[in-house]
């Protein structure tokens, strides 16, 4: 239950409504109470069991034995003034109204929880997503993406069904039951007592079922994230799916793991459909036990109990059996809302690794260098940059080769701090990059990648992607830097045109030269460019190395470059092999030297 009252800890912001609930709930049950209490002095009246009562008894408030002598008493004297017919009338009169106030406040209770019951599930909704914004790029590439999208929308569906659906059940059900079940004490405290040996054996067997129901509530969670994982690949990967024949292979993998999927699910609902008949089953056995007890304090003739109080108690406690029951239903309910619950947690909770110090430094102009010192760099086990020494003065082009693996792509997310260096450290103007605020070091930099990573949205909303009060003048003039203004203004809709999801409806080049218009228009001091240009046809790769050149003019730039013939004009080429720097110098210094540059600079001109 430890998950379930952390989730309850969003309510904190919402707490009027809770009182307010609770308020509603208790004039609920008053009402209902006094509306069932009015049964005694009709079902009295009715068979006449007692003669009238002229005589006033002695009232006190706190002896409860002279509640109905007083209210026997002064309906006696409205009997002798109006006759039996007419209070007959009055007791019926009343009982409508108390029902009718009942249900209006019933009504108002649950109406006041709906704004905490969606509050708390769009609460839960924006820390996922925040959180998924702001955990290290490692995170991700450990966990399968259909996986944390089911995390995000079918656990936190599930959450709201299951755990705030039942907050309903548990606010108006624990307040009914613990008010009806005094009221039974105050009738008649050894039949409650009696009544009281049999309950808490169903709840403990109610408890185990509900405790084995959560752990396969878990186990059915997880392999609902990787079937949606399944639906996300396959989408994904539909080219090679076909161009394979995977189609049977991809079938056949996906049906044995929803095969799995049923059979769990079903053992799921067996166990959840199993709390209405045991409820249901123990509530007969309890009402027995009632009827026969009841039965012999009546027949005993003690004076403790009689026929119309008898009746009374046996309809209060009828009215109580349902509410155990929907409790109990509730309980399974939120045991299978808490596997949900877990599995959101872990998200929520997962190590940011990548935390911003609390007195960090703000830096917003980039002034003299940057600089890797003695820095090296582990995934889990595996190392990839050993002891890097490496110094990037300002206006000048660095640029990285090597071969895949060799370490590239990692020296350069370690300068917006994607990942965090094991050693060593990174610095600009002198300033290690974990003592500046992250808005501020990722305000310094412009990023495009080897692959375009554009939304679903207008290519107007692509390039001007994180920017306010962005005009449409400073969006043409950056395309036209990006040489994607021609193509952009012969689309049907201009720069107002939908690119579709991740830019499908676009070629290769004309997604990078959006992506490289994106970083134009946010004119940062420092550009990384990571192989833009390496996926692309000749006329493509002509038009967006045209537009890399303009993007680098008056820039710090460090290019990760895969054709060698793009950075030829760097003013300093770093060779990297398994992790270190090998080779350093310009174009013509490194063909001099006939070292590894100048091996794959061979090699790809021999392919050329």
């Amino acid at each position: 239950m430890h998950n379930f009252f952390k989730l309850i800890s969003y309510i904190k912001p919402y707490k009027i409504y809770a009182f307010l609930n609770l308020f509603f709930n208790i004039l609920t049950i008053l009402f209902a109470i006094f509306s069932l209490g009015m049964m005694i002095p009709l079902l009295k009246l009715i068979i006449g069991v007692e003669g009238l009562t002229l005589s006033a008894p002695i009232f006190d408030l706190m002896n409860k034995d002279t509640w109905l002598p007083n209210l026997y008493y002064q309906m006696s004297l409205m009997i002798q003034e109006h006759g039996a017919e007419h209070v007959l009338v009055l007791i019926s009169v009343a009982i409508i109204i108390m029902f009718f106030f009942k249900n209006v406040f019933r009504y108002l209770a649950m109406w006041i929880l709906s704004p905490l019951r969606n509050g708390v599930i769009r609460d839960l909704r924006n820390a996922v997503y925040t959180k998924f914004l702001i955990l290290p790029l490692s995170y991700f590439s450990e966990k399968k993406k259909g996986d944390l999208i089911a995390r995000a929308t079918n656990d936190v569906q599930d959450v709201e069904w299951t755990i705030m659906g039942s907050l309903e059940i548990i606010f108006r059900d624990s307040i009914t039951v613990i008010a009806y079940m005094t009221t039974l004490f105050i009738i008649s405290t050894k039949l409650t007592l009696v009544m009281l040996i049999v309950l808490p054996v169903a709840g403990l067997i109610i408890g185990k079922i509900g405790k084995s129901l959560r752990k396969k509530s878990l186990i059915a969670q997880n392999m609902n994230g990787v079937m949606l994982s399944f639906f996300e690949e396959a989408i994904g990967g539909l080219r090679i799916i076909k161009a394979f024949n995977a189609i049977g292979y991809s079938k056949n993998k996906f049906e044995k793991h929803n095969d799995g999927y049923t059979k769990v699910m079903i053992s799921v609902f067996r166990r959840g459909d199993l709390s209405a008949p045991l409820s249901e089953f123990f509530g007969i056995v309890v009402m027995a036990v009632v009827l026969w007890y009841g039965g012999k304090l009546i027949l005993s003739n003690d004076g403790t109990m009689d026929g119309p109080t008898f009746i009374f108690y046996v309809t209060l406690f009828s009215q109580v059996i349902p509410s155990i029951k929907s409790f109990s239903s509730g309980y399974y309910r939120i045991q299978k809302g808490t596997a949900s619950a877990q599995r959101i947690w872990e998200v929520i909770e997962a190590d940011e690794e990548i935390v911003e110090k609390e007195n960090a430094v703000s830096k917003t102009k980039f002034e003299n260098s940057i600089e890797y010192r003695n820095l090296s760099f582990k995934y889990e086990n595996d190392i990839v940059l050993k002891n890097i020494n490496l110094s990037v003065t300002k206006g000048k082009t660095i640029a990285l080769v090597g071969a895949s693996g060799s370490g590239k792509t990692t020296m350069v997310n370690l300068l917006p701090r994607f990942y965090e260096a094991n050693e060593g450290g990174l610095f600009i103007d002198d300033i290690n990059i974990q003592d500046m605020k992250i808005h501020d070091l990722r305000e310094l930099m412009g990023i495009v990648n080897q692959e375009s990573i554009l939304f679903h949205d207008t290519i107007f909303n692509n390039i001007a992607f994180g920017m306010d009060n962005v005009s449409e003048e400073e969006v043409i003039a950056a395309a036209k830097v990006a040489n994607a203004h021609e193509f952009i203004k012969d689309l049907p809709e201009g720069y107002h045109s939908h690119i579709g999801d991740s830019g499908n409806k676009l070629s290769g080049g004309q997604k990078q030269r959006i992506s490289i218009a994106r970083a134009v228009l946010k004119n940062p001091p420092i550009m990384i460019l990571d192989e833009a240009t390496s996926a692309l046809d000749t006329e493509s790769e002509r038009l967006v190395q045209e537009a890399l050149e303009n993007l680098m003019k008056n820039r710090t730039s460090v290019v990760i470059a895969h054709r060698l013939s793009t950075i030829k004009n760097a003013d300093e080429i770093v060779v990297m092999s398994k992790g270190e720097i090998k080779e350093r110098g310009n174009h013509q210094e490194l063909i001099a030297k006939e070292g590894i540059y100048h091996r794959l600079h061979s090699m790809q001109s021999f392919k050329d």
